[in-house]
């Protein structure tokens, strides 16, 4: 049997779009979006002015979708060989 390139494997390691870092800050973002979406939820009959619903709460989408962007074009920087 032939044994696996070790270079092969450590490119592959290196061609990885996220790392651990992107998908933790992926995962806050989505719980903040939750946290936006529960305080903008109104019951029946309740003020649907309140400062709540229409300033807190989407406010607090607004952050979450900005938590996400930066998830996406999150990259560690690479050590410089000097």
């Amino acid at each position: 049997m032939a044994k696996p390139n070790q270079k092969t494997q450590s490119s592959a390691k290196k061609d990885e779009i996220f790392s651990k870092k992107n998908y933790m800050l992926t995962g806050i973002a989505a719980l903040v979006l939750c946290i936006g979406f529960i305080l903008m939820y109104s019951k029946p009959g309740n003020d649907i002015y309140s400062f709540r619903k229409i300033t807190l709460a989407p406010i607090v989408v607004l952050i979450g979708f900005a938590i996400g962007g930066y998830a996406i074009f999150y990259r560690e920087k690479e050590p410089t060989k000097d």
